[in-house]
């Protein structure tokens, strides 16, 4: 045992050896660390030492052997990299010298050629000048050829095709607008309106031959024409004439748009761009262009600026009784030709222009003149209204709207807008009528009990949105929301002011009405906020307003996500200042309740007879003139206040007279069980049936009296228990004892939801009968 414990001693001092600073060692770690890996600690394995030298060995002498190889190898390498880099140098050398002779060649070539290039660059300028003549000549006889040819077909009559080669010769033109050539332009030009002028002329007097033939134009309705719609007799072949006529006029349309500029209106009037009228409609057009202005143009008696209904009304009948034919004999035509002009439209389009020179000549004479002014925007707007509903005008035409909308023309529009909506609103509020419904006498209809005044207003801001609905951007839309919310505004200062001269009698028939029609009001802007045409100016003023930057992010995000409305603000208005008529009505009438219930305030509650006592309950006689005041102002107000205000109303009413006999006169007695079966006849069959008439279970408005008259009746077993589990949940909250029964839960058992438990304690406490428990 000795001798074992010595050899593990010197294993573990041979290790630590081993093991020691290698810093301060003469043997290497790694030989140290590959002896103690082959050797150890076993003495025994000394024999393979060796193999293991011969290992060694063999391993050394392939080491050297590598070392001899990569020796020798190395230098050759070297040796083939330096030799490549001397033939590179050489290669560089070498065509280094190439280059410079072949530069210097290069440069005498280029100095010898010099004048030869000078010579070739005047030859091919010359060239390409010759190319440009010849160029020139093509595009001169190229369309001498046309000119000859268009000749030729009229000398033989062929109108046809020199109306198509004018067109393609029209075309040519077009092409040639981006050349500088000016002369070859001019001359084009030139025989484009040469030869225009000639066709145009001998189509235009066939096509006003065959109009004249079909009595055009038609002065009398449809039903009413003796030609038109039917060929006249001898002339069978009267339509394909017209059709004829009417394709070959069609196709010097290019040509015709190239020559004629249309009369444009100035551009403060920002039309929309349209298209030229197709050059046989505004043939067809001449005679009643003609008619229109000897009528209503210079010194004619027919035209005089307080009759704008006079050439309104014409353009309007020359639409309707050209309507038919358009649509049966010249849209066929067009479609044939594979046009997409629509006739009825094209000749409805054309009469507009002249209406629209017409009004931008006459508004600045009568600007200033409210009540020709005012004629004119009337009878504009019946014109547009009958022009769009029943001849299907487009809103991307041009308009007269586009000429009410111009900046002077417009704010002298709003204007007098509004200066007649005011003295509408005086004249409304200052009749007899003002605060008397149309409907009073017709139940079904009469349900929000709309005074006139209101009813008036309402119709009021309804024409004037019907007025500028069509107008043709958003802002000038926008400017006329404006002017309804001022006039919003305006009649509900109004009505404030009527409001308060009559506050004394905040129950009279006026006072109800003003709130009636306050209601009203804001139900109908409610109503109209829903309106898709008011959805669409709530965006426009959401883009308006986030370009000006002139809201808060939470305001536009409203609007964005609508849920606000551009009444709004009117809306809120109007929503407080009904409900502080309404409150002004419940605090009236809750006085009077307050002053009636005086006597059954005393009345003694603790000395009553109990119900056994009694043959019959009867009303407590002190609660007579309090339940009389009540039903009196119910029925009063019931009647004239509309039914939301009234249900409003008397919720409130029931709210406040609920609160004041809890506390003012239960919670201020005692009550023994004659006193309490009284309270709770009084008001279950007295109080409470006043309510019935307007909703079904009324006790669930007065849950105070409700439930008061609930604990005040209970019998004395339910009371002593009730009493023992609020007293037991009390103790149970200081204490904090599980498993104690809930005060909540006996109280919602016996039908008390409302009342708090201190509460319920309190009324048991104003019971006066109770038994004595030895307690």
């Amino acid at each position: 045992m000795k001798s074992i414990a010595e050899e593990k001693n010197m294993a573990a001092i041979r290790k630590k050896e081993v093991t020691r600073d290698l810093d301060h060692c003469d043997i290497p770690y790694y030989v140290s660390e590959f002896v103690e890996r082959e050797v150890g600690n076993d003495y025994g394995s000394l024999r393979k030492l060796d193999n293991l030298i011969d290992k060694l060995s063999e391993n050394k002498k392939q080491l050297e052997e590598q070392v001899l190889t990569v020796s020798s190898e190395v230098p050759k390498r070297i040796q083939n990299a330096l030799k490549n880099a001397e033939d590179s140098k050489k290669s560089l050398s070498r065509l280094l010298e190439e280059e410079t002779l072949l530069s210097d060649s290069i440069s005498s070539h280029l100095l010898k050629a010099q004048p030869w290039m000078e010579d070739l660059d005047v030859l091919i300028s010359q060239v390409e000048e010759i190319e440009r003549h010849l160029a020139y000549l093509k595009w001169i006889s190229r369309i001498e050829e046309l000119s000859d040819s268009i000749q030729q077909y009229l000398m033989t009559n062929n109108v046809p095709e020199a109306a198509s080669t004018l067109a393609f010769m029209a075309e040519l033109d077009i092409k040639l607008q981006e050349s500088s050539c000016s002369h070859l332009l001019a001359f084009v030009r030139s025989t484009v309106k040469f030869w225009h002028k000639i066709l145009k002329d001998k189509l235009s007097s066939d096509f006003e031959e065959v109009l004249t033939q079909l009595r055009w134009p038609f002065v009398g309705p449809p039903q009413s024409q003796t030609f038109g719609l039917a060929a006249p007799a001898g002339a069978p072949d009267v339509y394909s004439n017209l059709e004829m006529l009417f394709c070959q006029l069609l196709k010097l349309q290019t040509s015709d748009e190239l020559l004629t500029k249309p009369k444009q209106l100035p551009e403060k009037y920002s039309l929309p761009p349209s298209p030229p009228i197709i050059l046989p409609i505004q043939i067809m057009l001449n005679p009643l262009q003609k008619r229109f202005r000897y009528h209503f143009t210079g010194n004619k008696q027919t035209n005089v600026l307080n009759k704008p209904e006079w050439y309104l009304t014409q353009v309007l009948m020359w639409i309707g009784n050209h309507a038919k034919f358009l649509d049966d004999k010249i849209q066929p035509i067009l479609d044939k030709a594979g046009s997409s002009v629509n006739a009825g439209l094209e000749f409805s389009r054309a009469l507009v222009m002249l209406i629209l020179e017409k009004l931008a000549a006459d508004i600045p004479c009568l600007l200033y003149d409210d009540t020709l002014f005012c004629h004119l925007v009337d009878e504009v707007l019946l014109f547009e209204r009958e022009l769009y509903s029943v001849h299907g005008y487009l809103s991307s035409f041009p308009s007269c709207m586009h000429i009410l909308s111009e900046e002077s023309c417009f704010q002298r529009w709003l204007t007098v807008e509004k200066k007649f909506a005011l003295q509408k609103m005086d004249s409304m509020l200052s009749s007899e009528a003002a605060w008397i419904s149309q409907y009073k006498d017709i139940t079904d209809v009469d349900e929000m009990k709309v005074p006139d005044c209101a009813e008036t207003f309402m119709t009021l801001l309804l024409v004037i949105t019907d007025r500028y609905k069509n107008l043709p951007t958003a802002s000038r839309k926008l400017q006329f929301l404006g002017l309804q919310k001022e006039l919003v505004d305006d009649f509900r200062i109004r009505l404030t002011q009527v409001m308060k001269e009559e506050t004394r009698a905040s129950l009279g028939f006026r006072y109800c009405a003003i709130l009636n029609a306050v209601n009203y009001i804001a139900t109908v802007l409610a109503d109209w906020a829903d309106n898709v045409f008011f959805l669409q100016l709530q965006q426009a003023e959401l883009e308006v307003r986030a370009e000006s930057s002139a809201v808060s992010q939470l305001q536009l995000g409203q609007l964005a996500s609508m849920e606000s409305s551009v009444f709004d603000e009117m809306i809120n208005l109007l929503e407080r200042l009904k409900h502080d008529m309404l409150t002004r009505q419940v605090e009236h009438v809750f006085r009077e309740v307050k002053d009636a219930a005086k006597l059954y305030k005393k009345e003694r509650w603790l000395s009553l007879p109990s119900q056994a006592e009694q043959a019959v309950m009867s009303l407590s006689s002190t609660a007579c003139p309090m339940l009389l005041t009540l039903r009196d102002r119910l029925l009063q107000l019931e009647q004239q206040l509309c039914h939301s205000l009234f249900k409003i109303f008397w919720q409130m009413l029931a709210e406040k007279v609920d609160t004041y006999i809890y506390q003012e006169i239960i919670m201020a007695n005692h009550f023994n069980e004659g006193g309490a079966a009284q309270l709770q006849f009084d008001m279950s069959r007295n109080l409470f049936p006043l309510f019935s008439h307007y909703c079904k279970r009324p006790e669930n408005y007065f849950k105070h009296i409700k439930e008061a008259c609930i604990i005040l009746n209970l019998n004395i077993g339910s009371a002593l228990l009730l009493k023992d589990v609020l007293q037991s949940a009390s103790e149970s909250e200081t204490t904090l004892k599980p498993n104690q029964p809930s005060a909540t839960a006996a109280l919602n058992e016996l039908g008390v939801y409302k009342l708090a438990q201190k509460d319920v304690e309190i009324l048991l406490n104003l019971r006066a009968s109770w038994p004595n428990t030895g307690k």
